[in-house]
């Protein structure tokens, strides 16, 4: 194991969980129905431990409460990482980590040279704990006053999954009831972007704040203000142009639209709007969302915040006739600016691959088929309602996409083809990619 590449040992981590979540979900005490299979169970543990959303048989009315408690438990573990809890179990029996572990700690984090991994990790269990804890109140009190049945477990559900960005509910409807309600609404978009701008930032913010450093890092700062730009103009976009939404009330229209643009961009998949409804231009831009993604140490899935705004600087730079790509007036180096690419060719490669299987197993539209593919390899979740319909080598393909997208398309080329025994890892600077 000591030979194996940090990437490919942090690949093997969630194999297992999906393995062990596969085993436990196939059990039928944890059925509430007969309706759900071998590959269901299968599909359903990927997509959870890869905190992707994507489900072929209801959550929840196919599984009883044991297999809701399971299925927690795996959005849990894949949200925050197989290293973080394995390492915060290390943490809690000695001072510091071995080299070994931190080494794969920064390989599942992304994280600048200058943060120290163990403090990192506490920080993750403490803020992930508190955060849920605090959003589960809320919830509770917003589902209380809605009338929604079993408010406390629904509660709890709910907050771990937003702040996974899992998309697992326990309504086959998702939100969509829940779409006037600006209480819920507004606690779960702010549980989704805490997990998916990720870990680095909390603790980069808290560092600022006690004074230890004088200002946010660079990457800090990207995935702040890429994040916020995305988001207000897809906004704007989806509230003018998406017809489904101009007959409800201003106030609906623009938390609908609000909502629906949070949830692609963190990838936390809920929706309160049918997505099988939605303009084939509102369609393409939740694409386009959920390919960039949420950023690096956090929850989320996709390509990245900073590694979007790596290519951009790419983009400006040759327009400008610039030999040296800058952002900010900030040199990227070239290490960072390769890493930006090849993650872009891996995602591209997985993604077209994906739609080419599907294209050739699944007799749905091609639109469909993007959207679904998109949806799993940036562990999304949305979907127009062919999951549950597609073939089961549809199923086995998005199996696939998803782990990969949990992963990362990068990595999971890093794990299948680097060289065992080889690592060495390049040196790291300020931006994360």
């Amino acid at each position: 194991m000591h030979s194996l590449h940090p990437v490919r040992l942090v690949a093997l981590g969630y194999l297992s969980y999906v393995t062990v979540g596969w085993l436990l979900l196939a059990l039928p005490l944890c059925h509430a129905t007969a309706a759900v299979s071998g590959l269901d169970s299968l599909f359903t543990s990927t997509s959870a431990v890869s905190t992707t959303g994507l489900v072929t048989v209801s959550t929840g009315s196919d599984y009883n409460i044991l297999g809701q408690i399971i299925i927690l438990i795996l959005i849990q573990l894949g949200g925050i990482g197989y290293m973080t809890f394995g390492s915060f179990v290390v943490l809690s029996r000695s001072a510091v980590l071995s080299e070994r572990r931190q080494q794969i700690g920064k390989a599942v984090f992304s994280m600048p040279e200058d943060f120290r991994i163990d403090k990192f990790i506490r920080s993750v269990i403490t803020f992930t704990l508190v955060t849920e804890l605090a959003g589960a109140c809320a919830l509770f009190l917003a589902f209380t006053h809605a009338g929604i049945e079993a408010p406390a477990w629904s509660a709890v559900f709910h907050s771990v999954s937003a702040f996974c960005t899992a998309g697992f509910g326990l309504y086959d409807d998702s939100f969509e009831r829940l779409r006037g309600n600006v209480s819920v609404n507004v606690v779960l978009a702010i549980l989704s972007y805490l997990g998916a701008i990720g870990f680095i930032v909390f603790v980069d913010g808290w560092r600022r704040v006690i004074g230890k450093t004088s200002r946010l890092t660079l990457t800090s700062r990207i995935i702040l203000v890429t994040t916020a730009w995305l988001s207000f103009a897809s906004i704007a976009l989806f509230f003018v142009a998406e017809p489904s939404i101009q007959a409800l009330p201003p106030y609906e229209r623009l938390t609908a639209a609000c909502f629906q643009v949070m949830t692609s961009i963190t990838t936390v998949g809920f929706n309160t709007i049918p997505i099988g409804r939605l303009s084939q231009a509102s369609l393409f831009l939740i694409v386009l969302l959920m390919i960039v993604g949420a950023s690096p140490a956090g929850t989320g899935g996709g390509l990245k915040t900073t590694t979007f705004t790596a290519l951009w600087g790419v983009i400006r730079s040759s327009i400008l006739g610039r030999e040296k790509v800058t952002f900010w007036g900030k040199e990227i180096p070239e290490e960072r600016i390769r890493v930006a690419i090849a993650s872009l060719g891996f995602y591209a490669g997985a993604l077209i691959l994906g739609c080419y299987l599907l294209a050739l197993t699944e007799s749905v539209s091609f639109e469909g088929l993007l959207f679904e593919a998109a949806s799993a390899l940036g562990t999304v979740g949305l979907s127009t309602g062919i999951t549950a319909q597609l073939t089961p080598i549809g199923k086995l393909i998005l199996i696939g996409l998803m782990f990969i997208g949990r992963l990362g398309p990068l990595a999971f080329g890093i794990a299948l083809f680097f060289p065992p025994g080889k690592q060495d890892e390049p040196g790291r600077e300020d931006l994360a990619v």
